[in-house]
């Protein structure tokens, strides 16, 4: 099954690419100037996507070279007590970018033995944007900001511990 879902997302990436191009031809026949003002401004942004790309690749490759799943889920496991909490909700305050991305990694860890209350909290903590701590400040000020943070991580928390229970195996 799981063959199946790859060979579908793989063609679906080669239809997406096709529909592209498709439209930009067509739009290239029905207006020149329009067709290549955005070819360019799609090379613009690629231009300022890639560096960041080759860091994300980079880190990534870092990460899978140094970092195992199985040694991280060590200290995320049923013996993890407070460490374990802190971690999670530190790790998810620190995590960025699409929430999608955390998906396989999240998973390697469960399926490793991570507890689901440490994951649970781990997305639930993403909830606060650490670039926009400064702009929450500015607009909300400090003591409303740090206090919906606390609120924030202690939900977590809170949001984990129940998952944990909900979640919990039977014992054989």
């Amino acid at each position: 099954m799981k063959q199946q879902t790859k060979k579908r997302a793989n063609y679906f990436g080669w239809f997406f690419l096709l529909a592209v191009a498709i439209s930009y031809i067509t739009l290239a026949f029905a207006s020149p100037d329009k067709a290549s003002q955005s070819l360019l401004h799609a090379l613009d942004i690629l231009k300022q996507v890639i560096p960041i790309l080759a860091v994300v690749l980079f880190l990534t490759a870092l990460l899978n070279t140094f970092v195992q799943p199985k040694s991280i889920a060590g200290h995320l496991g049923k013996e993890s007590g407070i460490k374990g909490w802190l971690l999670a909700l530190t790790g998810g305050l620190l995590s960025h970018g699409s929430t999608y991305i955390w998906y396989p990694i999240l998973q390697d860890l469960r399926l490793n033995g991570a507890r689901n209350g440490l994951i649970v909290a781990f997305f639930y903590a993403r909830a606060i944007k650490l670039p926009w701590l400064p702009m929450m400040i500015s607009y909300f000020g400090l003591t409303f900001t740090l206090t919906l943070s606390f609120y924030t991580l202690l939900g977590a928390l809170f949001q984990g511990l129940i998952a944990d229970k909900l979640l919990e195996k039977p014992k054989d």
